[in-house]
């Protein structure tokens, strides 16, 4: 329980920056932090003047509880989801509270040692003190004060878990977090994460990534997961506006989500989107980025019918104009609908999701010729693209699911859906460096591509004892598809330069067709159990999931060249000991499925086909909750083998190795100042190799450290006023496995400020962003292929919130 009597900026700010190495030696002898002062014996009666702001409920009776002299305590779940109008006036601390609390359902309680509390009706208590995290699928874990990062999350088929239960690294991030930092896709999110490192570039088309140095989204099949689900995701870019938690379990998820459609085991990153809330919403938001790039989103929510079981979220934003970067424009189309149904045993959702980008010269990543010496990397604003090149991306999603307890102890559940990809561009290909001035090389193309994905998924969750121990047993039988057609056309070359782009006349490049070239089908049947005993405080997690991998590639005549059909089994096996309330050792080992290979023709084994590569994943860490903060330490190891071509034989005789220290803070460390930070060590090694000279080298991409930092501070001086800022560093990466050619080291600044206030009686915040604030110029990412990114230029974001 949080005990909530924090003073406000104004009245005590005192910064208390906890070291979080010392906070984890300490974490064994230290007791559970406790938030409170020495509650006050004061009138009910006594009138006060107060001038509160709106904002989050939870937030606001926080303020509340200072102002009124008052010790107050809640759980944070129960205002989870709640906004307060704020408070302006002269009341009795009884008037203030009916007006802060009216239609929220709460009741604040006066004990007998003179503090209160906030209780809801006695049944919802009970269900909270029998079942802890709650792990139906529509439930959402509460939040740390101030609101970014979230206690709990889904662990797959595991369903929500708290984190301190879950014998992972995982990262929860906020449509609160969303929304203050005025990010426009999940990629720019996850900036916020020293696990994640974006190989995407500013003003391209596709976002992926790097999780502990391995990637995740390369490719033309989405890796993102969506409520839980591979296939549904946008394909190529998730916008945030229907997007209510982002959710990243660290290290391979195969028995946990199923193996990923692009054979991802770095991580998994899942998108939860926005339901309806208990309370109606009607708000706007306008938003500028720099040049001119002026956007609009409405979110509106609504609850029907009989006790309001029926609800309906709606998003819809448009952005266009002109962007930072040279000669660039981008529109963006985003409609969204979450209908869902919430009843005593049965509840349902549905999502339908479309979205459309399109971009004037959108931007591209580069390749560097053999031999030669990185360049400096050009101010982030100036591109190569030719104007003449234009992208289009349509995305198309929809997604059913339901959950049914047939008694207290039973719930099944499934999904259905899919979605559907079509890009068509005209641009420059992947341009390549082909001397030290930064002279390039590029192949204009006509492209095409249609990508269309189905899933489908059921089982059940069974909660039961054994003598002292507690089962939570789920089985899950799932059923992907995806089909890639795909039709390219290239015209002549074009030269250019990275500091000095040449416009080059627009070719004549025919509209190409769209054969079928691959399907896949990734199908399985997984069974794992939670046995916990001691109250939860030690528990141990088993499961197996057996994978089934089929796939077809098509030549242009729509003849099968190659099929592929295998299978593996995958375990999970997870500890979590808890000796103190706010402490949890963790460890795992999991392991991660990728398809492999068939040998090429080129190989004296041409046609072989190759199990299944294993990835397998070690990892031990321990977690530290303050109560308004955690402080996180893990340490793993990740093998993944693949297959090489040497002496003219195709193998499996490649590996990377990739050990790592990860420690990350996040939440309130103080009142009104929030840290969300961390720093990841990475030891990456090419352990195997056909080529001599390659072992014991680093693997692509893969750098010794990424540090993040994010701070927010309340101001005392000016009710409703924070301040943030951020850095984040990347050490020096290679763009080949020979370890020849190298990026330098970056790091980025970023500052900016929001001010909550009512306007007219309505709530509104105002928030401004300065990205890359000394305007560095760098290249920020490389893909496992070796293709690396420019930099973000500085860029001024702005944006208007009110709520109606």
């Amino acid at each position: 329980m949080l005990v909530a009597r924090q003073p406000r900026p104004d009245r005590l700010l005192k910064p208390v920056i906890r070291s979080v190495l010392l906070s984890l030696a300490l974490a064994g002898a230290a007791c559970p932090l406790v938030l409170a002062a020495v509650p006050s014996q004061q009138d009910s009666t006594v009138v006060r003047a107060y001038n509160i702001a709106p904002g989050p409920l939870g937030a606001t009776l926080s303020s509340f509880a200072v102002d009124a002299d008052i010790a107050l305590s809640f759980q944070p779940s129960i205002t989870e989801g709640l906004v307060s109008p704020g408070l302006s006036g002269t009341y009795s601390t009884q008037e203030a509270t009916t007006r802060l609390l009216a239609g929220s359902g709460l009741e604040m309680v006066l004990r007998d040692d003179g503090s209160y509390t906030l209780v809801v009706h006695q049944l919802t208590l009970e269900e909270t003190a029998i079942n802890g995290t709650d792990r139906r699928t529509q439930g959402l874990p509460p939040v740390y004060p101030g609101g970014q990062v979230a206690s709990g999350g889904r662990l797959g088929m595991l369903g929500n878990t708290d984190v301190m239960d879950a014998p992972f690294s995982v990262s929860n991030y906020t449509s609160t977090l969303i929304k203050d930092q005025q990010a426009v896709t999940v990629g720019d999110v996850l900036e916020r994460d020293s696990s994640v490192r974006s190989t995407g570039q500013t003003g391209g088309i596709v976002d992926s990534f790097f999780i502990r140095g391995f990637p995740v989204g390369e490719g033309n099949l989405g890796e993102l997961a969506f409520d839980g689900v591979y296939g549904v995701a946008s394909n190529y870019r998730v916008f945030t506006e229907y997007v209510e938690r982002i959710e990243v379990v660290k290290g391979p998820g195969a028995l946990l989500y199923g193996m990923s459609p692009n054979s991802a085991v770095g991580g998994v990153i899942n998108v939860v989107p926005k339901r309806s809330l208990d309370e109606d919403l009607t708000r706007f938001t306008a938003s500028y980025a720099m040049d001119s790039q002026l956007g609009g989103h409405l979110d509106v929510s609504r609850r029907f019918g009989e006790e309001r079981r029926l609800g309906v979220r709606i998003n819809g934003s448009v952005q266009q104009g002109d962007t930072a970067i040279d000669k660039q424009t981008r529109d963006i189309d985003i409609g969204a609908i979450s209908l869902d149904y919430a009843g005593d045993r049965l509840r349902t959702t549905l999502d339908l999701i479309s979205q459309q980008e399109q971009f004037d010269a959108a931007s591209r990543p580069f390749l560097i010729a053999p031999g030669v010496p990185i360049p400096s990397a050009a101010n982030g604003r100036t591109s190569v693209s030719q104007d003449w090149g234009w992208s289009e991306t349509r995305d198309q999603s929809a997604l059913f699911g339901g959950e049914y307890d047939l008694d207290d102890a039973l719930t099944v559940f499934a999904h259905a859906g899919g979605g559907k990809s079509e890009v068509a561009r005209m641009s420059d290909q992947t341009p390549t460096i082909i001397n030290a001035a930064g002279d390039t090389s590029s192949i204009p193309g006509y492209y095409k591509f249609e990508v269309q994905r189905y899933t489908v998924d059921a089982g059940a969750r069974l909660r039961f004892e054994t003598g002292p121990i507690s089962h939570s047993t789920a089985l899950q039988v799932t059923r992907y598809r995806d089909e890639l057609s795909r039709g390219i056309i290239s015209g002549p070359a074009i030269l250019s330069n990275i500091y000095h782009p040449v416009d080059r006349p627009e070719p004549s490049i025919a509209t190409p067709d769209t054969p079928k070239v691959s399907e896949s089908e990734l199908s399985g049947v997984a069974l794992a159990d939670t046995l916990s005993v001691l109250d939860e405080r030690f528990q141990v997690t088993v499961g197996l999931r057996k994978q089934n991998i089929k796939s077809d590639n098509y030549n242009a005549a729509g003849t099968v060249t190659t099929s592929y059909d295998k299978s593996k089994t995958t375990p999970l096996f997870g500890v979590v000991a808890k000796p103190w309330d706010h402490v949890s050792f963790y460890y795992n080992y999991i392991e991660g499925l990728s398809k492999g290979d068939t040998a090429p023709s080129a190989a004296s084994n041409a046609g072989e086909i190759f199990s299944p590569y294993i990835s397998r994943q070690q990892e031990v860490g321990v977690k530290v909750d303050y109560g308004s903060f955690m402080s996180t330490l893990a340490l793993f190891q990740i093998k993944k083998p693949s297959g090489e071509l040497a002496s003219g034989v195709f193998s499996v005789q490649g590996e990377q190795r990739n050990r790592g220290v990860e420690l990350n803070v996040f939440g309130e460390i103080a009142p009104g100042t929030r840290l969300l930070g961390g720093v990841t060590l990475l030891d990456g090694e090419l352990t195997q190799s056909g080529v001599a000279a390659n072992r014991g080298n680093k693997p692509v991409g893969v750098p010794d450290v990424q540090a993040n930092l994010w701070a927010e501070w309340d101001t005392p001086w000016v009710e409703g006023l924070t301040l943030t800022s951020g850095a984040i560093y990347t050490a020096s990466q290679y763009v080949n496995q020979a370890n020849t050619q190298e990026l330098d080291a970056w790091t980025r600044f970023d500052v900016g400020a929001r001010f909550a206030t009512r306007i007219a009686e309505h709530p509104t915040t105002l928030r401004a962003t300065v990205q890359n604030v000394f305007d560095r110029e760098y290249w920020s990412g490389v893909a496992s292929y070796g293709a690396f990114s420019q930099g973000s230029p500085r860029t001024l974001l702005l944006s208007a919130t009110v709520d109606f």
